[in-house]
């Protein structure tokens, strides 16, 4: 038996679906779907797409990860390319706010999907933040002030590209840049375009193809040495760093 094999056991079960029923959702014989069931064979990858499909779940949890250790009811239901987004919850189940420290976010792009990673995440409540599912991400850097290192932003999770609101701010999480606080400014054919609250870095755009989550910011958890009253000050800096770059590009253009 395998991980797989046990989890389309326990699927279809839930389903209260016979092996027959279950074969002629997914175009094969009765036959030789019990052999998957049984551990006999093994599914090659257009079979496993529609059996994917059929149980509305993603092939990675199929193959890696034994399900029948969470309630399906932990696990959120998304369209498009993302089918599962795997959640914690307390015992009368309100969603926690799992903190994606430093240190786990140089795993968040393997485990994002994998409800063992979530739920090794530090957690926390926070009552004022209902009505979806919420992940705080570290901030790094100073592209998007006031938020500099330590700080946490906490963001909404965004099921629907379509729902992302020019000059709001979210958390995208891609392929190549990993998690980044960004400025919705534009959506293209096959990108969107975004940009920092920092002028000195130009906006760019992000291929959709890259995108793995988007997050809407929804709020921050700030260092104990934060101080609010430093944000009013962001405008001048923004001044000087202007006039460097201006700089930049006037030594690039003699050069």
């Amino acid at each position: 038996m395998s991980i797989f094999s046990d989890n389309i056991r326990f699927l279809r079960a839930k389903k209260m679906a016979t092996q027959q029923e279950t074969a002629n959702a997914v175009f094969l014989s009765r036959v030789r779907y019990s052999k998957y069931e049984d551990g006999r064979s093994e599914p090659p990858y257009e079979v496993l797409i529609r059996i994917s499909k059929y149980f509305n779940l993603s092939i990675d949890l199929l193959l890696t990860v034994d399900i029948r250790k969470y309630p399906l009811e932990d696990i959120l239901h998304l369209p498009d390319n993302r089918i599962v987004l795997p959640v914690v919850i307390d015992r009368e189940g309100n969603n926690y706010i799992e903190i994606v420290t430093q240190k786990a976010s140089m795993g968040y792009l393997s485990g994002y999907s994998d409800p063992e990673y979530i739920e090794s995440l530090q957690q926390i409540s926070l009552p004022f933040l209902t009505n979806g599912k919420y992940r705080a991400f570290p901030a790094l850097g100073d592209s998007m002030p006031p938020f500099k290192d330590g700080s946490y932003i906490i963001g909404k999770y965004v099921e629907n590209i379509e729902d992302l609101k020019p000059n709001k701010s979210y958390i995208f999480v891609t392929l190549n840049d990993g998690i980044s606080y960004k400025r919705f400014k534009q959506r293209k054919k096959r990108a969107v375009t975004v940009a920092a609250n920092n002028s000195f870095y130009k906006p760019y755009d992000i291929p959709l193809g890259e995108i793995v989550e988007i997050w809407q910011y929804a709020s921050g958890i700030f260092p104990e040495d934060f101080e609010p009253d430093h944000y009013e000050n962001y405008n001048l800096q923004d001044m000087f760093l202007e006039i460097r770059k201006e700089i930049r590009n006037l030594n690039d253009k003699i050069s």
